[in-house]
């Protein structure tokens, strides 16, 4: 986020609306913390039933669409990185994100409908990912579990946040939020099996980046 605010002050555009939804059932105690380190002047938003990723079908965060002045996407479903990132040392080294993607933001900003960047409706369509009847069920049973939660029934809610995951077992988002319940949180040991194990079964982290 740190470097988002940095990228936003730079664009400095009136017409320009940055929302940053935290997707976090531990709310504004966990949230908000984030945002205050970072100090940013854009939208925050804080979503403790993952409803934005619901709404657009993300199966990981950081992701985006970006919605034009008439309301329309033209672009969707790509991980938001400002700039490649790097954690861990020696073989376990892991390097993520990308340096294209922050331009070609700035690029529509500056251009509009006119940016190369921009996708028509067809393509728009055609990469948001398809929901199934079971992933309908598994944000079903996520929400549910949050709630019980919410009530201290946590047995309830660990048996609903199964649920949501077996029906729904590409969605990085349902594992990252039951791993910050644990001592390791979401980008620990098990997360780092669990993403070799999705790439190694040709699953998409993120939708291939079509920006050169």
């Amino acid at each position: 986020m740190p470097v988002w605010q940095q990228v936003y002050a730079e664009i400095n555009d009136p017409n320009f609306v940055l929302i940053c939804v935290a997707e976090d059932t531990g709310g504004e105690a966990v949230a908000g913390p984030i945002f205050d380190a970072a100090d940013p002047t854009y939208v925050q938003v804080i979503d403790t039933d993952h409803i934005i990723s619901s709404a657009f079908n993300f199966v990981n965060v950081p992701s985006s669409a970006w919605i034009d002045e008439e309301g329309r996407i033209v672009r969707i479903d790509e991980g938001t990185y400002s700039k490649i990132h790097e954690f861990g040392e020696g073989d376990q080294t892991i390097t993520f994100g990308n340096d294209v993607y922050t331009p070609a933001l700035k690029d529509w900003i500056a251009n509009g409908a006119d940016s190369k960047h921009v996708q028509s409706a067809a393509t728009v369509t055609a990469n948001i990912r398809d929901y199934t009847p079971e992933q309908f069920k598994a944000d079903a049973a996520f929400r549910l579990g949050n709630l019980f939660r919410s009530h201290g029934e946590n047995d309830k809610a660990d048996q609903y946040w199964e649920m949501a995951r077996a029906l729904n077992p590409d969605s990085v988002n349902f594992f990252r939020q039951n791993l910050t319940l644990t001592e390791e949180g979401s980008a620990g040991e098990q997360f780092m099996t669990f993403m070799g194990e999705y790439v190694a079964q040709g699953k998409d982290y993120y939708r291939p980046l079509d920006i050169e």
